[in-house]
């Protein structure tokens, strides 16, 4: 039998790490508070937009990906990040940092996947189609993405907002016998909707503090959830005191998450206090 501590260090425990899980769940909260507000905006943003002559491929470099021989160990195992659709539909947020596999330099030359930069689009593009992400380091993809780099900076949230909200409508354009697909070819020829320059520009100026802030918390998270697991066992088992672990927990909250605390929408305008 496995000693246990004392009951009332067990409170104590349970109130150390209970204090990480509230503050997890306030992160996720503010996540999605920002990226909702951030939707909310594009709605009122669009309300003049509208789709002409001008398509994807007209204002966006569309690319896509694939997956490097699994029979070749020289592909596998190296510092490229390589994305799948899997990685981006279990995210708590459209922002993605890490992959679960990578690939090697070699592996990167022998697919069809390009090194994708930093806010770059990916939008998943078989069986799941429409979940999204942001590129937050470079990474390549596999074939079961359409990925979307603006050729001017400023549309890159604007892009990003109105394909999430063509969602239904992509899934007209699809077709496969196996599954679903929306093929590249198809999504290129596709019209974009637009609204005048400065609507567009103004938009992704106001909303990329919320997508930043946003992106922070679920990042912390991330560290939180990993201290979390690490002091359980060691608190259960005595090698650390539960005065250690508190100090460690202050440690790891980032002083600006209390700048982040909460998001609300004032007067049109997306507002942290």
């Amino acid at each position: 039998m496995l000693p246990t501590p004392p009951l009332c260090e067990q409170r104590a425990i349970a109130e150390v790490l209970g204090s990480l899980d509230d503050k997890i769940a306030t992160n996720t909260k503010l996540a999605t508070t920002a990226d909702e507000l951030a939707c909310a905006e594009f709605l009122k943003a669009a309300a003049s937009a509208k789709s002409g002559s001008r398509t994807y491929a007209d204002v966006a470099s569309v690319g896509g990906g694939g997956t490097p021989r699994s029979t070749v160990p020289e592909y596998w195992d190296g510092d490229v990040l390589w994305l799948t659709p899997t990685d981006v539909t279990g995210l708590n947020g459209p922002y993605v940092s890490r992959t679960s596999r990578t690939i090697t330099e070699a592996g990167l030359a022998a697919t069809s996947s390009a090194l994708y930069p930093v806010g770059s689009i990916f939008m998943t593009s078989r069986a799941t189609i429409g979940a999204f992400a942001v590129a937050e380091a470079p990474m390549a993809v596999n074939q079961g993405f359409i990925v979307v780099q603006p050729h001017d900076e400023r549309l890159r949230y604007w892009l990003f907002h109105e394909m999430r909200s063509r969602v239904s409508e992509y899934l007209d354009h699809a077709n496969g016998a196996t599954f679903m697909e929306l093929s590249r070819g198809n999504f290129k020829k596709l019209p974009v909707t637009l609204a005048d320059e400065q609507t567009m520009f103004t938009f992704g100026a106001r909303v990329a503090p919320l997508h930043a802030r946003a992106s922070a918390a679920l990042h912390e998270n991330s560290a939180l959830a990993t201290t979390r697991d690490a002091l359980l066992p060691a608190l259960m088992s005595g090698r650390l005191r539960v005065s250690d672990a508190e100090r460690i927990v202050d440690d790891v909250r980032s002083p600006a998450a209390d700048d982040v605390a909460r998001v609300r929408l004032d007067g049109g305008r997306p507002r942290a206090f």
